[in-house]
């Protein structure tokens, strides 16, 4: 479950009318985003146990609070839509404080698939199905390259000079994550591709 899209309902409403319940929920998530932005880079486990010491403990008192609220007000309120959202969903938006593998909310995943989504009318005209199959391929490919710290068009040079000579058996041998320290990439590169 995604906490910023639980966010977005409360960020609108408050964009909208300015309404301070709205406000206090922004700056209670707010304040479990911070945690997650000091915890960025650790462990699984280091950030499961600041997890449990910090944030359940304001995910308890947010999850008090937004039943509260929604007591007093109207079923039909934009605000009441909001709290709904949330509440509804309770379970999914605290998983990720008993698993440190887990993410906050799923932006990066999302900003991940940005440009398939972008495209997508495009890809109406592949022409045929092993079109979209092979388009499918090579963006997943290009993306795995991407979250690997490889510039693709240095990758896909590399495996295109090499893969028609190259034995069907070892061809994973050719995968992004195993040919990355053979392909002379200036670590400048790298370094901006890690950011």
């Amino acid at each position: 479950m995604d906490k910023a899209h639980v966010r977005r309902g409360f960020f609108d409403l408050y964009e909208a009318n300015q309404s301070p319940t709205a406000q206090e929920a922004l700056e209670r998530i707010k304040a479990l985003y911070t945690i997650e932005t000091a915890i960025r880079g650790q462990s699984a486990e280091v950030r499961l146990a600041m997890r449990q010491e910090h944030a359940a403990p304001l995910l308890t008192e947010l999850h008090v609070w937004m039943i509260q609220v929604r007591t007093e007000v109207e079923n039909a309120s934009a605000l009441a839509k909001a709290l709904n959202y949330a509440l509804n969903r309770w379970e999914a938006l605290v998983r990720y404080t008993r698993d440190g593998h887990l993410e906050i909310d799923n932006n990066i995943a999302e900003r991940s698939v940005r440009g398939a989504c972008v495209g997508k009318k495009n890809y109406l005209f592949f022409g045929s199905d092993s079109g979209g199959e092979r388009a499918a391929i090579a963006y997943s490919l290009i993306e795995t390259c991407k979250l690997n710290h490889i510039d693709p068009q240095r990758y896909l040079h590399y495996v295109l000079e090499r893969i028609a000579d190259y034995p069907i058996n070892r061809v994973e041998e050719l995968l992004p994550w195993n040919v990355a320290d053979k392909l002379n990439q200036p670590d400048q590169v790298t370094q901006a591709l890690a950011a």
